[in-house]
């Protein structure tokens, strides 16, 4: 009987019936802007900022922030993560070339964007509900510009609302508590 069990386990995983679930954000694969894959395990040993970006938002001047906090923090395991996404007022419409544009010309973003992304319902990807089931807080993400502070090991280690800067005294602290580790 026992041989039967582990046969039709075997079987589910390998024609997908069985979902097997990230233990780390390293256990998850994205799309870069530019439509390439990215392995997020990749930056093991780094601390992650992820952050739900958006071009035509209130908020879109946060890019300002998140770009200082890259050339501040990159050169000390720090990486800043944007992902477009067109859940909120429909503030992202545009294509990848054109947010990586938009981006690069008037924020000159030099940190990793993926490509746009669902961050809830039931198209959202794998990263966001990770993100979202780990954090201490469980809600959907509420609005553009959420932010996620993610440790070395790939868990969240703190989360941040949509308003709250990506250099808000919070945050840093965060983000350095996790460099310590």
């Amino acid at each position: 009987m026992r041989m039967i069990h582990t046969l039709a386990l075997a079987s589910a995983v390998l024609f997908g019936a069985v979902s097997m679930a990230a233990d780390t954000v390293h256990d998850i694969g994205m799309k870069s802007i530019e439509g390439k894959d990215v392995k997020l395990a990749q930056y093991k040993g780094k601390v992650l900022l992820i952050v739900n970006v958006a071009s035509q938002c209130g908020l879109t001047n946060q890019y300002t922030q998140l770009q200082a906090l890259h050339e501040k923090y990159a050169d000390k395991g720090v990486v800043v993560i944007g992902v477009p996404c067109n859940q909120f007022g429909g503030q992202e419409p545009g294509s990848e070339k054109e947010i990586q544009t938009f981006c690069s010309t008037k924020y000159n973003v030099s940190f990793p964007m993926m490509s746009k992304v669902d961050v809830n319902g039931g198209k959202q990807h794998e990263l966001y509900s990770f993100l979202k089931s780990h954090s201490d807080k469980k809600d959907d993400i509420s609005w553009n510009f959420e932010k996620f502070v993610v440790g070395k090991d790939g868990k969240v280690a703190a989360r941040f609302a949509p308003r709250t800067k990506p250099d808000a005294a919070e945050v840093i602290a965060a983000i350095e508590a996790e460099l310590k580790k």
